[in-house]
């Protein structure tokens, strides 16, 4: 989102290495030309922007062409209107979705594809919904990050952040994208019963430390 303020720090850039170096293990089999998506989530405040970023950042530093999709950007409602859909729909409609699955699968298609697609981006200062096109032609790798991002389809490698709203309080105020009212902090409760329902789909876990744990699967319960 345009206007979103990052905080990056050396957490944030060692957690990218081991995911990284996950990448780099997990895809070392794959077709030349295959195109591999990394989705990130985590509550509000839990640093998947962040982490988002050095990873993409440690990528390019290695010649692999990368673009990150913010899944905050694919709301159906836009923000400027969300608040008071919210008041009147209630908190049980918040959670996953708010979001427009349509537009998210195809923007992973296009990239999957190599199309020219037409991405929603939110600009924070005005609170308007811009269209940036992007030529998925040109890139190698994709990051799909957002609250419920490993949701998403075709995703090769789910990190989740494993990190609650509650212990995220401090990086939610220094980010200050939404005041915490007390209607605020149900919505945070909302999205935190939503976004742990994903947990079990991850791959990597990022803890309470920002250490990167790999989760074993295990197939037919053994």
């Amino acid at each position: 989102m345009l206007g979103d303020i990052l905080l990056i720090n050396d957490m944030h850039k060692e957690a990218a290495q081991a995911i990284f170096d996950h990448i780099k293990s997990g895809c070392k089999n794959k077709d030349e030309r295959y195109r591999c998506i990394v989705g990130i989530s985590g509550e509000s405040g839990s640093g998947k922007s962040e982490l988002s970023h050095a990873l993409g950042k440690l990528l390019k530093e290695n010649n692999i062409r990368v673009k990150v999709i913010h899944t905050d950007n694919y709301y159906k409602i836009q923000p400027l209107l969300r608040e008071e859909w919210r008041r009147n729909k209630g908190f049980d409609n918040i959670g996953l979705e708010e979001y427009d699955w349509i537009k998210i699968r195809k923007t992973i298609r296009d990239f999957k594809e190599e199309q020219e697609c037409m991405i929603p981006c939110i600009d924070l200062i005005p609170e308007q919904v811009d269209k940036l096109i992007t030529d998925f032609s040109k890139i190698d790798l994709l990051i799909v990050e957002g609250l419920y991002a490993i949701k998403a389809p075709d995703i090769d490698i789910r990190v989740y952040i494993d990190l609650t709203y509650h212990e995220t309080k401090i990086n939610q105020i220094i980010r200050m994208k939404e005041a915490l009212s007390d209607f605020r902090l149900g919505i945070l409760e909302k999205e935190h019963q939503s976004v742990t329902t994903l947990k079990h789909k991850a791959d990597l876990i990022v803890d309470k430390s920002y250490q990167v744990v790999t989760i074993e699967k295990h197939v037919n319960g053994s």
